[in-house]
């Protein structure tokens, strides 16, 4: 009689294997796949030439687009001033902090990229009836869309390029960014004479307004006391005063002036300081020394020519500190014609002869290939069964 084996193997059950799941790939008979495919071509072909047409309609709707392009050369000066940095960064053994100091062109194209520029742009063409908008933030993000600012990585000129439906708008919109760069950059004080500059022009302009009223003030004496000059014992002293005090007001907004690029310990510094409290002490002392006419007791002189002499001095005060802020002024200004930073333009744009755009075969060919991969995926998608077994 034959002896049952007690080895456990035999008395284990034999699993059947695991049925695998109908959407794995290895279950996907890709020969059924093509014969799906090869017996409904009709339908996926007419339904790539349908994605054809409307594809080709709407290329042949959308207008052309034309791109004129400007170019310019930034300043010698800012280039070379980066340059001294870089070199400094690299002498010092931190070359790695090189990249991250802005270069000129960098500034320049953060200019042309500014909201100042593009609200310009937009009032000076009409954007929002030639894109069709209503705010202007979608104006401008529309203008930007159309505009490329090239930093010309390998030959160093930038490059302006305004796309246009049509080509004169275009070109003007591509030469505009390069006015408006000019503009920008005499408004903004990029260097140290501009500052200069810019804050004698703001103290004229002040001063121009306090000249204007006290002239204002002296007619209104004179129509009041019927006075028309100041006696002339008080023409001297009257005129000193004056010139004292406007001499410490323009040491003062040339002090102000010097202190934006310097310290207080710079000699110059010092030195006007000193000349300052010097002027003062010397001011004190004619306002205290016998009143405002020379040896003439003040009782004895009229309240209206008093009130004349008062008047006509704020303007003698105000017109000579005029003339020192304008000779300062015009100082600052030859300063800044030697080291302003002219842009140097390569090309100005011209009406362009050829469009850019849009690409209309390629936009048919688009539309063939989507019209023939969705009614390819439709169709599989309908008959997965057929080509979906079990394992």
């Amino acid at each position: 009689m034959p002896q049952e084996s007690n080895n456990p193997l035999n008395d284990s059950p034999v699993e059947s294997p695991a049925a695998s799941s109908p959407f794995d790939d290895s279950a996907i008979d890709l020969g059924a796949v093509w014969k799906i495919l090869r017996a409904e071509k009709r339908k996926i072909f007419l339904t790539g030439g349908a994605g054809l047409v409307l594809a080709g309609i709407a290329a042949f709707l959308t207008p052309n687009q034309y791109t004129a392009s400007a170019s310019f050369l930034t300043p010698h000066a800012a280039s070379s001033g980066m340059s001294a940095v870089s070199s400094q960064l690299s002498a010092m053994g931190i070359s790695g902090l090189g990249g991250s100091v802005r270069t000129a062109d960098d500034m320049y194209i953060g200019i042309l990229s500014s909201r100042s520029i593009a609200k310009d742009m937009v009032t000076r063409f009409n954007l929002k009836e030639v894109y069709h908008t209503k705010k202007e933030s979608a104006t401008e993000q529309e203008l930007a869309m159309h505009s490329v600012f090239d930093p010309g990585a390998k030959d160093g000129i930038i490059r302006v390029s305004a796309t246009d439906e049509s080509p004169t708008r275009a070109r003007d919109m591509a030469n505009a960014y390069l006015d408006e760069l000019h503009l920008a950059n005499g408004r903004l004080a990029l260097t140290e004479a501009s500052q200069r500059r810019l804050f004698f022009e703001q103290q004229m302009t002040q001063e121009k307004d306090s000249l204007e009223n006290a002239e204002v003030e002296l007619k209104k004496t004179q129509e009041q006391t019927g006075l028309i000059a100041p006696i002339p014992q008080t023409n001297l002293e009257m005129q000193g005063l004056a010139e004292t005090r406007a001499n410490i007001e323009a040491r003062e907004v040339e002090l102000a002036g010097m202190l934006q690029g310097s310290t207080e310990q710079d000699p110059a510094v010092v030195r006007l300081r000193g000349e300052i409290a010097g002027l003062k002490s010397q001011l004190s002392q004619m306002m205290t020394g016998g009143g405002l006419q020379a040896g003439i007791p003040t009782g004895k002189v009229p309240e209206a020519q008093l009130e004349y002499v008062r008047k006509q001095r704020e303007v003698a005060y105000h017109e000579t500190l005029f003339e020192i802020l304008a000779r300062q002024y015009e100082a600052a200004r030859l300063d800044e014609s030697h080291d302003a930073p002219t842009l140097q333009v390569v090309d100005y744009a011209d009406v362009p002869d050829s469009k850019t755009g849009p690409h209309r075969s390629y936009i048919m060919l688009g539309g063939l290939l989507c019209g023939v991969a969705l009614a390819s995926v439709w169709v599989l998608f309908r008959k997965r069964s057929a080509f979906l077994h079990l394992a």
